[in-house]
């Protein structure tokens, strides 16, 4: 009898581990609902949930609910949630070599869409950012398209024509930018640039063409100049711990549908919304005026200061800043 009983408890214990096995995975994101980011972390989990007949699922929690931008990280290696979307520039100074990737004028060689610069920062991460990310599995890594100048009234031709103007930023590296072409940075949130716009508090606005709209730009724009400039840093990152608890096949999958192709995918999304926003300037009117060759690499001495000087800093904490700039825009 106790052999039977022994037997019995320990096929019920087999199916309970095996048979209607399931895991959700929290994501946190402090993205609105219908973010871009929300919607393919939401597609990505329809996938994870039909190639394990089930057993793995992703449930979002947006808009911050689990907490700010600042925090997102730390909501993963605390095991608040077990996935996260994390934006480098909430949190000055700690992910200050992947943020390297968001300098002015710096790129892959290849382009400045996110979809390339997306995978080229998602194949460099094993080497160089994972030392930045400790207790965390980085799913895939995304740069978003480069911000561009929205000008409420001022031709940029000829970019000096920018000198003297107050324009709006945010973050440090777009501060210096500003002021690197003897323009005034002014912080404004997001939401507000439009009417900051129209009133004539600020001459112009930096934005991706996706932002743009988003907060109406158009009516309040004249010109809009490319390139875009300088870009800002995104990635999803996994509890290790979380990752470690999966079974080996459960493990495999998210290996299989992360990585550079997952990353190239959703840049690709984003770069999809930045050509639909671009469209949406045209048809408010909206003067776009492209650069010439000389005047890129004008500006590219004019900013060399911001990116030495960036590179410098990253060094001299003993990160290996010029080689991972050097392999980004290869």
């Amino acid at each position: 009898m106790n052999i039977r009983a022994i037997a019995a408890a320990s096929a019920l214990a087999l199916l309970a581990g095996t048979a209607g096995a399931e895991t959700t995975l929290r994501v946190s994101s402090f993205l609105p609902p219908n973010h871009t980011w929300n919607h393919a972390v939401e597609e990505w989990g329809q996938e994870l949930t039909e190639k394990s007949g089930g057993e793995l699922k992703v449930e979002i929690f947006p808009a911050g609910q689990l907490g700010p931008p600042p925090r997102q990280f730390d909501l993963v290696t605390s095991g608040a949630a077990e996935i996260a979307v994390i934006l480098h520039g909430a949190t000055p100074g700690r992910f200050v070599l992947t943020e390297l990737a968001g300098l002015p004028l710096v790129t892959p060689s290849e382009g400045n869409t996110s979809q390339i610069m997306s995978r080229r920062l998602t194949e460099l991460a094993p080497e160089y950012l994972a030392e930045e990310h400790p207790g965390t599995k980085v799913l895939w890594m995304a740069v978003t398209p480069p911000l561009k100048f929205h000008l409420a009234n001022t031709d940029p031709t000829d970019p000096a024509a920018l000198k003297g103007k107050r324009i709006r930023y945010a973050g440090t590296i777009w501060q210096q930018i500003i002021e690197a072409m003897g323009a005034s940075p002014v912080p404004v949130p997001p939401a507000e640039s439009a009417d900051a716009m129209g009133k004539g508090v600020v001459d112009g606005a930096t934005f991706p063409y996706e932002a743009t709209q988003s907060f109406d730009l158009a009516p309040v724009t004249k010109f809009s100049m490319e390139p875009g400039i300088a870009s800002a840093t995104f990635a999803l990152v996994m509890s290790q711990k979380a990752y470690d608890g999966l079974t080996p096949e459960l493990q495999a999958l998210i290996d299989d549908t992360t990585g550079p192709n997952r990353a190239e995918w959703y840049g690709a999304k984003w770069d999809e919304g930045e050509a639909a926003g671009r469209q949406y300037m045209v048809d408010g009117g909206v003067n776009i005026v492209t650069l010439e060759p000389a005047q890129i690499e004008t500006l590219k001495a004019e900013y060399a200061p911001i990116v030495e000087g960036a590179v410098k800093a990253v060094a001299d904490s003993g990160k290996p800043a010029q080689a991972f700039v050097d392999a980004y825009t290869k």
